[in-house]
């Protein structure tokens, strides 16, 4: 239930992102700040930026893509827009291998599709107030399918703040900060005959509870020389 609803959000996107061990609250910068920490798409002043991710897991079974576009909406606030799907395509369907004679008919084997996808629209903004500070938050609407079976959708807001001082970055996000609730539609018509066959109970729970979560990060950058410099976080 609450420990892995919505997993799929927690992921990662970015290859630098996750070559850093996910570790990038305090600093990122791009795009891609829009799924680690809203707050660092105001540092995009100049011009707009997309991003792009193609990634497959379990041995090309289930399959993850990414996309973000972000631009400045004036001198110091930016706005973007990111969607996220992972699914696992062609799954069999046996609930009608056996037809009304009692007969295995490999024919009546269907495919579907398990796939779960979010849209989230950001926001951030530099402060007026408070030098080197920039805060911002993302939207999120949640669409899960499995086949003709199941179906939900959610919502969720996310919060991020980073705060710069001197070489030093720190940064926090709250993952759905007012917890996010995923309403599920359980369509038991289509399971009632194999769960009556297996003397399985037919699942009646349809709202799911995603927990917030505070993520914390500092990072301190290195002038090596220059042409490089390093940073940790």
């Amino acid at each position: 239930g609450r420990k892995y609803s919505n997993e799929f959000l927690n992921i990662g996107v970015d290859a630098r992102a996750m070559a850093m061990g996910n570790a990038v609250v305090a600093s990122i910068n791009d795009a891609g700040a829009s799924y680690w920490n809203p707050a660092g798409l105001a540092n995009i002043t100049d011009n707009w930026q997309a991003a792009a991710m193609h990634a497959e897991y379990f041995a090309s079974i289930a399959q993850y893509d990414y996309a973000s576009f972000a631009m400045p909406v004036d001198a110091t606030s930016t706005a973007g827009v990111s969607f996220i799907r992972f699914g696992v395509d062609d799954i069999l369907d046996t609930t009608e291998l056996i037809d009304e004679n009692g007969n295995v008919d490999y024919d009546r084997i269907n495919k579907f599709t398990a796939a779960d996808y979010a849209l989230i629209g950001s926001y951030a903004r530099i402060s007026k107030k408070i030098p080197n500070l920039k805060f911002g938050g993302n939207v999120k609407i949640i669409y899960r399918q499995i086949g003709k079976f199941a179906n939900s959708i959610g919502f969720g807001f996310d919060v991020g703040a980073q705060y710069n001082i001197g070489k030093w970055q720190f940064g926090a996000t709250i993952r759905d900060v007012t917890s996010t609730f995923n309403s599920w539609s359980i369509h038991t018509e289509e399971l009632e005959d194999v769960f009556a066959q297996t003397g399985n109970e037919l699942p009646t729970e349809n709202l799911e509870l995603t927990i917030p979560r505070l993520l914390l990060g500092a990072g301190r950058t290195f002038n090596l020389n220059e042409k490089y410099t390093l940073h940790s976080e």
